[in-house]
Parts: structure tokens; C-alpha cells; sequence
């Protein structure tokens, strides 16, 4: 008989927290919520030095963080190594020969203009004794031929004096003015990823989280800093299909917090479905799995400066 008792004792106290739990939960609760922002950076460093704690509040510009990052100066050495070759490729191509290159061709020059000189005389010579019958004409023609190799010769060590005289070819300036400006690029991306080592706020924001301490090592791309961007307080709803009908985008609203018992007013900035039944546990995991859920993004139409709203508190929908 004590059994008996003590079992319908259990079973009227299950009965009743079934009933408050039913009570508290409605599909009208929703949560307070501020756009997120993440900090991180492309390039792995360790952190040197941390200039914000959680629940700091900082402006957009704002140094959050110094990453130790030794390869950036090892990069730079090379990136002005690179320039000071190019430079000097690209000077040497754009002025042509230098004086000792000049000084030798004029050498050149002089010699094979003796040469042809002397080759001329010499043909002369023959030829005079050519026509008295004193040589061959096979022995002319080997002089002639000695001659118009002299002359060729003189020719060729001209043309190459007028263009040691001028630059190089419009293809090798072209090739050497590539080379610099793919120098002068490096040294900009290098410039680039030393900016990477400060951790700049992108916006007015209130620091949550910081993942990581001095000392740590920080991956590209894994968040440092977690945060709420201020003056982007919005309220979260989600309802289920059976109730998404009394809703309306654009409609104004009136909320409460159930603590407090302040009121605010907002406007309904979208209603969308969503994909998975799980998103709505938070607010109301006794809603019927057979519904499709939408979420209600509120956004506050009216005065909100001098309240307090925490993250994740607790808002309802007011009748």
C-alpha cells in the first residue's frame, strides 16, 4: 500500500514538472543576439603581445594583437637582394656598352681599317704589274679576295661600334624592366603580409573570446579574437510551421523581457526557413518534429540605449 502511494507520488510530480516545463516553454521565446566578428590572420606567427582581455570594448582600428613572424624579415632581405640585381640589369641594358667595350672595339676598328688600307695598296700594286705581264692572275685574285675581306671586316666591327653605341635591344630592355618590376612586386607582397603582424579590429566591437595566450601559436585562418559587433543587437526567434502564419515581414512587434519586464518595440527583418530541426532546441525543443521551423529576425525599432541585453537572454513576444 506504501508502494502504491509512493508511486502515484512520483507520477502526479512528473505530471507537474511536465506542466511548468510546458508553461515556461512557448512559441513566442526567443534570444537576444549581436552580430558576430572573428579576428584572424593569413600568416602563421606566435603572438608576442595580446593588448586586449575578454570583455574589453574596442574601436574599429583598434591594435588587438603583435605577431612575432621571423620570416617576414628574411623575405624582405631577399625581395631587396632581388631589386638591387634587376636594377642593375635594367641599368646596364638601358645604357648599352661601357667605355672599356667602346675602347676595345675602336681597337678593333683601327686595326682592320690598317688591314684593308694595306690590302688596297697592295691590289694596286698587283694589279699595275698585272697588266705588264709580271704575275699571274691567279696571284691577283688572292690579293682581291684579301681585300674584300678586309673590307667586310671593317664593315662588321662599324656596325658593331654604332650599336655599342646605343642600347641593347628593345627585347632585353623589355625582359630586364620585367625582371625589376617582378622584384619591386615581391617586396610588395612582403610589405603586405608585415602588415599581418598586427591584428587590427575591423569594427567597434565588445571582446568575447580570446583563443589564444602570449606565447601561443597562432595558425592562418584559426580565430584569435571572437566578438559581438556593438550597436547590432537583433532578437532570434524561432517558430514552428503552425504558427509561422501570424507573422509577417516587416510587421512591428512588441517584446518583453520576462525579468525585467522592459518593453521594446522591433520590426521583423526576415523570415526564412531553416534546415535543420536542431537550431530550434535552444528556444523551444517541444515543438512538433512533423513542422517545418522558420526563424524571425527581429530588429529593435526603438530606443535601446540605457538597457542591458546579455547574449542568449531569454526575450518574448508580447500579446
Amino acid at each position: 500500500m506504501r508502494t502504491f502511494k509512493i508511486t502515484i507520488s512520483l507520477f502526479s510530480l512528473l505530471i507537474l514538472v511536465s506542466c511548468n516545463n510546458e508553461q515556461e516553454i512557448t512559441p513566442y521565446r526567443g534570444k537576444v543576439k549581436f552580430e558576430t566578428i572573428s579576428v584572424s590572420s593569413k600568416l602563421a606567427g606566435r603572438i608576442n603581445k595580446l593588448y586586449i582581455a575578454e570583455g574589453d570594448e574596442v574601436h574599429k582600428g583598434d591594435t588587438l594583437a603583435f605577431l612575432d613572424i621571423p620570416e617576414i624579415s628574411a623575405k624582405m632581405m631577399q625581395a631587396e637582394g632581388a631589386i638591387t640585381a634587376a636594377r642593375g640589369q635594367f641599368n646596364m641594358a638601358n645604357a648599352g656598352a661601357t667605355t672599356e667595350q667602346l675602347i676595345q672595339i675602336d681597337g678593333k676598328l683601327d686595326a682592320a681599317k690598317a688591314e684593308l688600307h694595306f690590302a688596297s695598296e697592295s691590289y694596286s700594286r698587283l694589279d699595275n704589274m698585272y697588266r705588264d705581264s709580271l704575275i699571274t692572275r691567279q696571284r691577283l685574285d688572292e690579293v682581291k679576295m684579301k681585300l674584300q675581306m678586309a673590307r667586310a671586316q671593317v664593315a662588321a666591327l662599324e656596325a658593331k661600334r654604332e650599336e655599342a653605341g646605343k642600347s641593347v635591344r628593345t627585347e632585353q630592355l623589355d625582359q630586364a624592366r620585367g625582371q625589376l618590376d617582378r622584384a619591386r612586386g615581391a617586396k610588395e607582397e612582403v610589405l603586405t603580409s608585415s602588415s599581418e603582424m598586427y591584428l587590427i579590429a575591423p569594427a567597434d566591437m565588445t571582446i568575447e573570446t580570446i583563443s589564444l595566450e602570449e606565447g601561443e601559436l597562432l595558425s592562418p585562418g584559426y580565430a584569435l579574437v571572437n566578438g559581438y559587433k556593438k550597436n547590432s543587437l537583433y532578437f532570434r526567434f524561432t517558430i514552428n510551421e503552425s504558427k509561422i502564419y501570424d507573422f509577417e515581414q516587416g510587421s512591428e512587434l512588441v517584446l518583453i523581457n520576462p525579468y525585467t519586464k522592459e518593453e521594446i518595440t522591433g520590426r521583423i527583418a526576415y523570415i526564412k526557413q531553416l534546415p535543420k530541426y536542431a537550431e530550434i532546441t535552444s528556444t523551444a525543443p517541444m515543438y512538433d518534429l512533423a513542422e517545418s521551423v522558420y526563424e524571425l529576425k527581429v530588429i529593435p525599432t526603438s530606443n535601446t540605449s540605457g538597457k542591458t541585453y546579455y547574449t542568449n537572454a531569454t526575450i518574448l513576444i508580447k500579446d
